[in-house]
């Protein structure tokens, strides 16, 4: 939602005028009703702007951080670890087993 696109402001809604008919609302009524809808409208233009500005702050600390290497993949240990499996291998399944896998 784009704070760009919205049609009305507090103001708008507090000088809305509306016509009266035969059989109408309550005038205070809906004055009551609109002052509500101005304090809720309000706050959260507020609260649009607050994350508007904090998303443009962490959009900004992420370009200007450094960007750090990928870790290396210790081959090492994946290399100890195939190891053990194929003497796991071995033991679990026998000699036989191990030899016609490779």
């Amino acid at each position: 939602m784009s704070i760009n696109r919205v049609q009305l402001s507090g103001k708008d809604i507090l000088e809305k005028d509306f016509k009266t008919a035969m059989r109408g609302y309550n005038q205070e009524e809906v004055d009551e009703f609109l002052d509500v809808i101005i304090q809720d409208y309000d706050l959260f233009k507020q609260e649009v702007e607050r994350l508007q500005a904090e998303n443009e702050k962490l959009r900004k600390t992420t370009v200007e951080q450094p960007r750090t290497r990928a870790p290396q993949p210790n081959t090492q240990v994946n290399y100890d670890v195939l190891k053990r499996l194929s003497n796991l291998e071995k033991a679990v399944f026998g000699k036989k087993f191990a030899d016609s896998a490779e």
